[in-house]
């Protein structure tokens, strides 16, 4: 797949286990993302319902989102 950004929704992430998925805006396939993934300072988390931003890389055990940051509830709004 491309490195082109896409939004999504995480579909559900386990704290426990640090991995979960994305359901993307524009295909119906969800896609694996793991902690390791996600762009943030701290603690890497993410919640279910929170809107993100990430690439797709392949990977051997198929794709998986990447460089995943989450959207600003408030940027959301404004679109």
């Amino acid at each position: 797949m491309d490195a082109a950004r896409r939004t999504g929704s995480v579909k559900w992430f386990s704290r426990v286990k640090g991995y979960g998925f994305i359901a993307p805006d524009d295909q119906e396939k969800e896609i694996f993302v793991h902690f390791s993934g996600i762009e943030a300072e701290g603690y890497k988390n993410l919640e279910q319902g929170q809107r993100v931003a990430f690439e797709v890389e392949d990977t051997p055990k198929g794709p998986q989102a990447v460089h995943v940051t989450v959207i600003a509830a408030e940027a959301d709004a404004a679109a």
